[in-house]
């Protein structure tokens, strides 16, 4: 581990002193694709010069112990340094354990989020816009950016399907975990006697697929123009700038009617398309990878969910990492903070598990 980090901490160095290069600073591209390289490996060089600096301790602290000092009060002050910077060096050393595990490069990229309908009739469709309101506060509260690809709306103010693009730094892995069922039990504003009703709404969540990811044959592609059915007034109405586009060799069919313009439809439209064929391959990358576990959006039935939100005891549950929560409304208006970390907390310590096996030959079977 000490070559690979001397590595890194001798690129760190060598990127710093480039950024002051008067050649780096004329070329802005090459400045930016630096200082994105400088700003990723900062906190590995960081965490191995506090362990260095805590192994250079404990040298010292052993130093002082095997010299024959015969002051007690010496004596303890070296083993408390000792003790201490031991339990540092562990801490820095776990720390680095995590920072050098394998980086999925799509986590930094923006995120598609796609919201449907699924048991529970109306109820699910107005729960749908309850989910497209919490993330959109999220998005809000974190700084990203909002944008409405395609809605199907129902005339209570539900949502069939609603899929939006949100922008920010590492949305992608910080939302990746949202993917699968959500259920919701609550006494329905539709229900007249009272009951509580089970719900659910399926969550998709798509890493924004760059060109280089998914080539696009345009002979595969089929391509059909429509008068669009939402709301828009009634330019968007009476002409066909609503699109819908069919990969034909994988069936995946993507429509969208939010914009006036045709071409503005298409653009977006493409953008799911291609989000949605480089999930396909993700999801046979992870199949085929034995220690990678990925939550798939599954059929929608009742039973199947990752998380549930019950109105009448105020609580969401994750049931993937046990975790509940007593705060559904402080949840419903954004703050998935502590829900968010949690997850990557337990991706995070199941990786390091895998990868301490792989190293100690053990299958775990």
């Amino acid at each position: 581990m000490f070559e690979k980090l001397n590595a890194v901490e001798a690129r760190y160095e060598e990127i710093g002193r480039n950024l002051y290069d008067t050649e780096t600073v004329k070329d802005a591209a090459r400045a930016a694709a630096l200082m994105k390289e400088y700003k990723r490996l900062t906190p590995v060089v960081e965490a191995f010069r506090a362990y260095k600096g805590e192994l250079a301790r404990i040298e010292d602290a052993k130093t002082l112990l095997g010299g024959g000092e015969e002051d007690p009060e010496l004596r303890e002050l070296a083993q408390s340094e000792l003790d201490e910077a031991r339990q540092n060096a562990e801490k820095q050393a776990e720390r680095l354990r995590v920072l050098l595990l394998p980086r999925d490069e799509r986590d930094e990229r923006n995120v598609i989020v796609e919201i449907r309908q699924s048991a529970g009739g109306e109820e699910s469709a107005l729960f749908a816009s309850v989910l497209f309101r919490m993330y959109s506060m999220y998005a809000e509260r974190v700084g990203w950016k909002r944008e409405i690809l395609y809605e199907n709306p129902t005339a209570l103010g539900g949502y069939k399907e609603i899929s939006f693009l949100l922008s920010g730094e590492n949305a992608y892995g910080r939302f990746k975990f949202e993917s699968g069922v959500h259920r919701v039990q609550r006494i329905p504003v539709t229900e007249s006697n009272g009951k509580i009703q089970t719900s659910t709404v399926t969550v998709a969540v798509l890493p924004e697929a760059r060109e280089v990811d998914v080539r696009l044959d345009p002979a595969d592609l089929q391509i059909d123009t429509f008068r669009s059915s939402g709301a828009g007034g009634q330019h968007i109405n009476k002409t066909e700038s609503a699109i819908r586009i069919t990969h034909l060799p994988t069936g995946t069919v993507v429509e969208c009617q939010d914009e006036r313009s045709q071409y503005k439809n298409k653009d977006k439209a493409m953008k799911v398309l291609r989000a949605r064929l480089l999930e396909a391959e993700i999801e046979k990358e992870n199949a085929a990878r034995a220690g990678l576990r990925r939550q798939q959006v599954g059929t929608g039935d009742r039973s199947e969910r990752i998380r549930t939100y019950n109105f009448p005891q105020g609580r969401v549950t994750d049931h993937r990492i046990g975790l509940t929560l007593y705060k559904i409304d402080a949840i419903l208006n954004g703050s998935l903070e502590e829900l968010i970390d949690a997850l990557i907390t337990a991706d995070t310590a199941e990786k390091l598990r895998a990868s301490e096996e792989e190293q100690n030959g053990n299958t775990g079977l």
